[in-house]
């Protein structure tokens, strides 16, 4: 059987197509016991209205805001990289998508971007920042002013908030436990690292790092964690001070993204090698570690499908259509230097 079209609605409603449109798009200018018969003939026909088709046909434009951290990160460089190519697909047709970045660290800095939005001129803005009570009430006030909020990689639980794009990281802080306690084959200390426990995903991993390594590998010591919030000297600074003062470490996870400068200082005290070094997102720098043998695993998401998924996300919530939870559900990739995908390949597609 055919879909019904919006020309069996206005001959079963005994109305004008024109009416039917001015209905359907909610426009004024049609009496109540008519916007009833049409109403009335939507669900009797069983009508799903191709709201793809409706923008298209108004030439509607979708007009997205990624705010993303500041600062030299290859990971925030790829995603970019993935945005700019998913531009060029069918995804972000009609769609204008700009990029702002703001100090991650800096919750008043993060409140200041997210004000200087122009909430006039956009649907849509998908935000990776930490969460805080500022940031909270900032995206509180996007919401008020009518645009769609999704979270991407690190997400803002308590916050007002549609919809959160990203791997589980709590069973990605369990997975890298896993990895670390069979890898790691001896007793010894656990660095754990990151940029900041104030953002979501650091904190979620560690809880689920903790778990596994209490029950499953009790003679290895995890460390408290250490925040680096991305200063160079500082990381250079403790991981100096702990291979100095931790003769049995063993190794390192590190949470977050600033896993260069981290790796950088493990070569300095000459110890990289003799560590199980685990870390998040595979970046060039990531990879070219992996295959000089200098770090065991790396877990990571696709980017690409991070890139697609938020605007597909992001177009579902600005057009009140459901969302495809399986489609947009990110898997957790473990990378070995067995296994590591050729650059040269395109990122694998979602479904």
């Amino acid at each position: 059987m055919n879909r019904p079209t919006v020309r069996d609605i206005a001959r079963e409603a005994g109305v004008s197509l024109a009416t039917v449109d001015r209905v359907l798009n909610g426009r004024p200018g049609v009496r109540e016991p008519t916007i009833v018969k049409v109403h009335d003939a939507v669900r009797l026909l069983g009508y799903v209205r191709d709201t793809y088709a409706a923008n298209l046909a108004r030439k509607r434009q979708y007009r997205f805001v990624f705010v993303l951290p500041e600062g030299p990160s290859e990971f925030t460089d790829m995603l970019r990289s993935a945005l700019s190519e998913t531009r060029a697909t069918q995804i972000a047709d009609r769609m204008l998508v700009e990029t702002v970045t703001t100090s991650a660290h800096d919750p008043h800095a993060v409140v200041r971007t997210l004000k200087a939005l122009d909430t006039t001129e956009l649907c849509g803005v998908a935000v990776m920042v930490p969460e805080t009570p500022q940031v909270r009430d900032a995206v509180a006030r996007l919401k008020n002013d009518g645009l769609a909020v999704v979270t991407l990689v690190s997400d803002l639980p308590h916050s007002e908030r549609d919809y959160f794009i990203g791997i589980n990281s709590v069973a990605a802080g369990r997975t890298a436990a896993q990895l670390m306690g069979r890898f790691t084959r001896t007793s010894g200390d656990i660095l754990v690292i990151t940029n900041s426990m104030r953002s979501r995903d650091s904190l979620e991993r560690r809880l689920g790092f903790d778990a596994v390594m209490t029950q499953d590998f009790p003679s290895l010591n995890v460390l408290p964690s250490v925040e680096s919030f991305d200063d160079p000297s500082r990381i250079d600074e403790v991981i100096g001070r702990i291979v100095a003062n931790r003769p049995r470490l063993a190794g390192v996870y590190s949470m977050g993204t600033g896993n260069t400068r981290i790796l950088s200082a493990l070569r300095q005290s000459d110890t990289l090698r003799e560590l199980v070094v685990i870390v998040h997102e595979l970046t060039p720098a990531m990879r070219r570690a992996l295959l000089n043998d200098e770090i065991a695993a790396v877990i990571s998401q696709n980017v690409g499908h991070l890139a697609r998924s938020t605007l597909r996300v992001l177009r579902s919530l600005s057009d009140e259509v459901p969302i495809s939870v399986a489609q947009e559900r990110l898997r957790i990739e473990i990378v070995l230097r067995e296994n590591i995908p050729d650059l040269c390949c395109p990122q694998a597609r979602d479904p």
